[in-house]
C-alpha cells in the first residue's frame, strides 16, 4: 500500500498509466481519507471507455455502496428516466461521483442516513476524477449537484444561479451543471416534484442537443 502523505489525499493511489483498467483496479484500494473505513467498498465509475457524455455526481449512496455501482437506486432511477426523456442512451455515458466511498450517519434502527462530504473529502477524492477526465476526455461533461459542481468548477459556483448553461472550464468543450436527482426525490409532494423533474429535464435538453448534432455531423458523408 503507498504510504499516507501529510495531506489528506487520494494522489498516491492514483495511477499514471493503464488507462481507464487500471484506474478501477487502484481505486479499491485507497486509503486517501477515511471515508473507507465506513463503505462497503470503493464505488469507482461506469460506462464506455470513450464516452462523448460524462455525469458526474456527489457519491455513491446506500444502495450504490451495496452493489458496488453507481447510481443504481432512486437517484439513479430518476437520472434515467431523464435521460430516456431527452433522448440520451444512458449505456453511451460514463457516470461516476466526485466522491468515491459512500459517507453516512445510523439513521433509526439499522438505517445508513446520507451524510454530505466535507471540503476535506472532497479534495482528496478529486485526483480521482481528474485522472477519469484526463483518461475519457468527454466532449460533454455535466455535473449534477453543487458538490460535484463545486469540487469540479469551483467552491464560489452556484447551481442555483447556473444551472442548464454552457460553463467555460477547460475539463470538457462543454461543461453544464444542474441539480442532483436525488433533490427531485426530497420535493416535498408529488406535484413539486413533477415541477422540478420537468426542470432536471428541461437542464438536460442542451446537452441531447449538442450530443445529436455531433453524432449527426460524424455520421454525414464527406465532400
Amino acid at each position: 500500500m503507498p504510504p499516507r502523505t501529510p495531506k489528506t489525499t487520494a494522489a498516491p493511489w492514483v495511477p499514471d498509466h493503464g488507462g481507464l483498467p487500471a484506474l478501477q483496479r487502484a481505486a479499491r484500494d485507497c486509503r486517501g481519507c477515511d471515508l473507507w473505513r465506513k463503505a462497503t467498498g470503493t464505488v469507482f465509475g461506469e460506462g464506455p471507455a470513450h464516452p462523448d457524455l460524462v455525469l458526474v455526481g456527489e457519491q455513491p449512496g446506500d444502495k450504490e455502496d451495496l452493489a458496488g455501482h453507481p447510481f443504481v437506486g432512486p437517484a439513479g432511477r430518476v437520472l434515467d428516466e431523464a435521460l430516456e426523456a431527452v433522448g440520451i442512451d444512458r449505456g453511451h455515458a460514463y457516470v461516476t461521483n466526485a466522491v468515491k466511498h459512500f459517507k453516512w450517519e445510523r439513521g433509526s434502527g439499522q438505517r445508513r442516513i446520507h451524510a454530505k462530504p466535507n471540503q476535506v473529502e472532497i479534495q482528496a477524492c478529486r485526483p480521482w476524477i481528474e485522472a477519469e477526465l484526463r483518461v475519457l476526455r468527454p466532449k460533454v461533461l455535466v455535473c449534477l449537484g453543487s458538490t460535484a459542481a463545486q469540487a469540479l468548477l469551483g467552491r464560489t459556483f452556484r447551481v442555483t444561479l447556473h444551472r442548464g448553461e454552457w460553463i467555460p472550464s477547460p475539463l470538457a468543450p462543454h461543461v453544464l451543471a444542474t441539480v442532483h436527482p436525488s433533490s427531485i426525490l426530497r420535493a416535498s409532494d408529488e406535484a413539486a416534484r413533477a415541477e422540478a423533474m420537468a426542470a432536471f429535464i428541461r437542464d438536460l435538453r442542451p446537452v441531447s442537443r449538442l450530443l445529436a448534432s455531433a453524432e449527426t455531423r460524424s455520421a454525414s458523408p464527406g465532400p
